[in-house]
């Protein structure tokens, strides 16, 4: 059974840093690329951050470019988005997902499991 559990979402103030963490079981964890997501009330989920399988290609999307990294530690099953420089308009759910292959995508489709999502509330 995969598994994925987000860790490290809370309430911070506008220009603070937050550090995400997704745990993996239950698969392969370094077969796959991996892709964090965020959903805000009353807007479709969408794509933040991706990292192929071996942690040497990322793409952002532009809203989030230059502000968030996302990382990966293959021996942990470890994915990581690192947040900096906040907004109020970063506060969503956040979720971490496993893709359906190695290599990265922007699209929701290209991803098979998904985690339960950790709040981020930022203040301004």
């Amino acid at each position: 059974q995969v598994q994925l559990v987000e860790s490290g979402g809370g309430l911070v103030q506008a220009g603070d840093s937050l550090r995400l963490s997704c745990a993996t079981s239950g698969r392969t964890f370094s077969n796959y690329a991996m892709g964090w997501f965020r959903q805000a009330p009353g807007k479709e989920r969408e794509f933040l951050a991706t990292i192929n399988w071996n942690g040497f290609g990322t793409y952002y999307a532009d809203s989030v470019k230059g502000r968030f990294t996302i990382s990966r530690d293959n021996a942990k099953n470890m994915v990581y988005l690192q947040m900096n420089s906040l907004k109020p308009e970063d506060t969503a759910v956040y979720y971490c997902a496993t893709a359906t292959a190695a290599g990265g995508s922007s699209r929701r489709d290209a991803y098979a499991y998904w985690g339960q999502g950790t709040q981020v509330t930022v203040s301004s």
